[in-house]
């Protein structure tokens, strides 16, 4: 197939603001495959309340110019012949599967389902080795998501992962102003971001250790700002844990829009918070972050893009257990974090300064 003459392409990636901005490597490579189609991004409707849909990630990047949603799991026939009908619709002629591992059955399936709604050609369906992270023994750590991501399309060209541009979202002016607005009250100070706040219980590092974490730094750093991020569900803890802060605090929780989130974070010295989607988005400007990671998956596999990080993960018996509630183990990995752990991480990244650029 000459991918010039194709006019329409559809991406198919399900998931929410992480799942959403370790992929943008991945949907810069298609736009640069195909610049002259349209590109349809094919994914869940919004899952969680406090998780954001895919589509508001990237709305207004010109990376794909519009969305098609269906229930997260959905096995109900009405709902499937609904979806069909939309793609069928639409006349995709190359389906782009930015997916996880799935069995031979689904992607059997997927496969199938796609070509009876009219695409000729599916790319990126992870088969062998694409299925998994690659190993690296001398770091003792597994392949991030968006280069397994990559790997899976190189037959389109090269992901660039290291260059800024792919990691970029384009923030219109207007996102732009808006995050220079709502940090006023900092009165240009420099300034770290935190976000405390996580859908999954297993991933929460309790507000008790970001508050110590944060009155600990207040008193280091009595001349930086705070900005607090999340969604509205995560505005009273962020008041709470940020309540002993000496200089001058910025709640934004639930006030703004995933890349308005964005246009704040890229201006932060560092960011703070558990293995989340504003970590994806500080991380992809190029902020240091400073981790509490919760070892539910392969270490490396979701740490935050680029080199400047410290991701706190503790090896334990029970690490990659994919869970999103740990009752069994107490959250044993994730509560092994110490306060000071952080803390040196944070002074750390704080005291590297903002000499070494993005990856």
């Amino acid at each position: 197939m000459d991918f010039k003459q194709v006019k329409r392409v559809l991406i198919y990636r399900l998931g929410s603001l992480g799942d959403t901005v370790i992929a943008v490597p991945a949907l810069h490579l298609v736009e640069r495959t195909f610049p002259a189609a349209r590109r349809v991004l094919l994914t869940n409707m919004q899952a969680y309340i406090n998780a954001p849909a895919a589509f508001a990630v990237i709305d207004g990047s010109g990376l794909v110019h519009s969305s098609i949603d269906y229930p997260l799991a959905t096995r109900s026939p009405r709902q499937l012949a609904i979806l069909w009908w939309k793609i069928a619709r639409f006349r995709p002629q190359v389906v782009i599967y930015l997916m996880p591992r799935r069995s031979e059955g689904s992607l059997a399936r997927d496969r199938w389902f796609f070509r009876l709604a009219g695409a000729r050609q599916v790319i990126g369906l992870p088969v062998g080795d694409l299925s998994e992270s690659a190993y690296d023994p001398a770091t003792l750590l597994w392949e991030r998501e968006a280069a397994r991501l990559l790997r899976c399309i190189s037959s389109l060209g090269d992901g660039r992962i290291d260059d800024p541009a792919s990691w970029d979202l384009r923030l219109t002016p207007a996102e732009e102003q808006k995050g220079r607005d709502v940090l006023t009250p900092l009165s240009g100070r420099p300034f770290i971001a935190c976000g405390p706040g996580t859908k999954m219980q297993a991933k929460d590092w309790g507000q008790e250790n970001w508050r110590a974490l944060l009155t600990n730094l207040a008193a280091e750093l009595p001349h930086h700002g705070l900005a607090l991020v999340g969604a509205k569900l995560d505005a009273e803890v962020s008041d709470y844990v940020s309540s002993e802060w000496q200089g001058p605090v910025v709640n934004l929780c639930g006030l703004l829009s995933p890349r308005e989130t964005a246009a704040v974070l890229k201006h932060a010295e560092l960011f703070l918070g558990p293995d989340s989607g504003p970590m994806h988005l500080a991380a992809a400007y190029g902020v240091p972050c400073a981790i509490a990671f919760a070892s539910l998956d392969r270490p490396g596999r979701w740490f935050p893009t680029g080199k400047l990080h410290r991701p706190i993960y503790h090896r334990v018996d029970c690490q990659n257990c994919r869970l999103t509630v740990c009752i069994e183990q107490k959250k044993k990995c994730i509560l092994s974090i110490g306060v000071d752990e952080m803390f040196d991480a944070a002074l750390q990244l704080i005291h590297q300064g903002k000499s070494v650029s993005h990856p």
